[in-house]
């Protein structure tokens, strides 16, 4: 008997079978999942977020909210970190080797060699899976977009998400906020309510007017739903009434907003105060103001903390700031990695304030990676001095040398997290 390839075998095949990551339409995917039965059809009640920023985050929430509350909860993330598996939770765990090996030979067969991106094929084995296990909830985060990301399949979900949106990916959706949101609003569904979280004017005028046109009934932050700090608690308030929770457990000042962008969902859905609590206190969400506390780049840090932030965008860039803005005073470094797509000087422009110095490297087998002099270049012109260093490690220990007890901030990718993910254990 021929032995079943890994999963990774599977997976870089896939890689092949398209010539661009990223070609939005869904035509290749209505056809692969015509072939494999319509599993979009068999899911278990959808909820689908998206939004630029703090879409994982809220998904996170939600889904320990829900967990808490006993449900079984499928949930589809992207990207991964350091494993593909982390795409894909099935009833609560990760899917496993085995089952991920059969969805995703399954899907190679059905599109028989046919042009299919990665993402749109990996989606298709991640419903796959989904249909075929029982659950109590579905939670789908959209990859990129929204009107024609391949998440966009499900006729009626039970609820869609807007979160913030802001200026990210404009090489694919455009480059005005209003053109963005016009994107992030086409999961809007004839008679699906979608809880939309704070918005810039431009586009929340977006968002009202599509949802009018479809007729999809809105949750708005500010007019439905409130939520702020006080006094080291977090409130917030519908029409039900009024929350007084802990603060998330999720670092930062902007957690509060996704915060309450996900308690707004589970109160939609019925939940009650148990759930409420366990989404800001449980949740888990690696890589966002993410403390390491072990591995080789701990070790290396000797007596500095040591932190991870995979935003990228400026939005993700004030978000890093409002959350140093927070913390202890100390001096604080960064060791940071981008993408040659991104508005690098957008993000590093809120940090400017906050850091001491920035220590560019390049990303790892990343393609698209900006070199470490041209990043080190657009942050000494934005006022941060820089420097470069040949890797992550070398750049964490050569500031824990020069300032013992500072702190360090590796940022800018989340695929430059993933590696750091991987290599530190």
């Amino acid at each position: 008997m021929t032995p079943r390839p890994g999963s990774d075998v599977i997976l870089e095949r896939m890689m092949s079978l398209h010539p661009k990551i990223i070609d939005l339409t869904l035509d290749r995917v209505w056809r692969l999942l015509s072939a494999l039965g319509h599993p979009e059809r068999a899911l278990p009640p959808v909820i689908h977020i998206a939004g630029t920023n703090g879409k994982g985050s809220t998904q996170a929430m939600i889904r320990a909210g829900l967990e808490a509350a006993g449900c079984r909860v499928h949930a589809y993330t992207s990207p991964h970190l350091a494993r593909f598996h982390e795409r894909i939770r099935l009833a609560g765990s990760l899917i496993d080797e085995g089952d991920l090996s059969d969805v995703l030979a399954e899907c190679e067969a059905a599109n028989g060699g046919a042009a299919i991106t990665y993402f749109e094929i990996t989606t298709c084995a991640a419903l796959l899976a989904f249909a075929r296990s029982p659950a109590d909830w579905t939670l789908l985060e959209v990859g990129l977009g929204g009107r024609l990301d391949a998440t966009n399949v499900v006729d009626r979900p039970a609820l869609t998400i807007i979160t913030p949106v802001d200026l990210d990916h404009q090489q694919y959706l455009g480059d005005t906020l209003a053109e963005i949101a016009a994107e992030k609003a086409g999961i809007l569904k004839q008679g699906v309510p979608c809880v939309v979280g704070p918005q810039h004017p431009a586009a929340r005028d977006v968002i009202e007017a599509r949802a009018e046109a479809v007729g999809a009934p809105l949750l708005i932050h500010g007019q439905d739903w409130t939520v702020f700090e006080e006094r080291g608690r977090m409130v917030f308030q519908d029409e039900r009434g009024l929350l007084d929770l802990p603060l998330p457990n999720l670092a930062g000042p902007h957690q509060v907003q996704n915060a309450g962008a996900a308690l707004a969902a589970l109160r939609h859905l019925g939940q009650g105060e148990t759930a409420c609590e366990a989404a800001v206190t449980r949740a888990e969400w690696p890589a966002r103001m993410q403390r390491l506390v072990r591995g080789p780049l701990v070790n290396a840090a000797g007596n500095c903390e040591l932190w991870l932030d995979g935003g990228h965008n400026p939005a993700g860039g004030q978000a890093v700031a409002a959350t140093l803005e927070r913390m202890p005073r100390k001096p604080t470094h960064l060791v940071t990695g981008m993408l040659n797509t991104k508005d690098v000087a957008g993000y590093m422009r809120p940090l400017v304030p906050h850091a001491a110095s920035l220590t560019a490297v390049s990303i790892p087998g990343e393609t698209a990676t900006l070199p470490a002099q041209a990043t080190a270049d657009v942050a000494d012109a934005v006022g941060i001095p820089a420097g470069t260093a040949d890797s992550v490690l070398a750049a964490v220990a050569a500031i824990a040398a020069r300032e013992p007890g500072a702190r360090i901030l590796i940022s800018g990718s989340l695929y430059l997290a993933g590696q750091v993910l991987r290599e530190n254990g």
